[in-house]
């Protein structure tokens, strides 16, 4: 396991289309761990593979609410339902937020690490989540559907 290098908003692989991962192998599971570490170690709620500089349609989440990260590969939005603003904010843009319009819920289905089917309702924070990473495979940023004017930059006191 390893701490990746996380790509920041000026870098022009984050506006890339990831690839399909055609076969989920050991490669594949070290990358989700290693996501999932540099995550944790960056205070993030989730990360996409293009993040870290890797073209592959893998995403990590972790919500802190004690059942641990849920790791993704080839994750598909396949219903939306309802909508609110939110605040976001993207490890790829350091202490950096702005308000925009997510759906309260959606339905995702993927694979796991193992490669087998998931299917996930997911609902607020986790649904905001999963549309902010699965975005990102698209070559799609935060910044590009903000509510003008209400990205605001705050300095990092540590």
């Amino acid at each position: 396991m390893a701490i990746r290098n996380i790509r920041q908003e000026n870098d022009e692989i984050l506006r890339k289309r990831s690839k399909e991962v055609e076969v989920v192998d050991d490669k594949i599971r070290e990358l989700l761990e290693d996501m999932v570490e540099t995550m944790h170690k960056y205070n993030g709620v989730g990360l996409a593979a293009v993040q870290v500089g890797i073209l592959k349609r893998v995403i990590v989440i972790d919500l802190y609410d004690g059942k641990g990260p849920k790791k993704f590969i080839n994750p598909v939005i396949k219903k939306k339902k309802g909508e609110h603003e939110v605040e976001e904010g993207c490890l790829s843009f350091p202490n950096q937020y702005a308000k925009l319009i997510r759906p309260e819920e959606v339905v995702v289905e993927a694979l796991d690490e193992n490669g087998k089917k998931i299917k996930v309702t997911a609902k607020d924070l986790y649904a905001q989540a999963l549309c902010h990473e699965i975005e990102h495979l698209d070559g799609i940023l935060f910044v590009d559907h903000m509510i003008p004017g209400t990205l605001e930059y705050v300095e990092n006191n540590e």
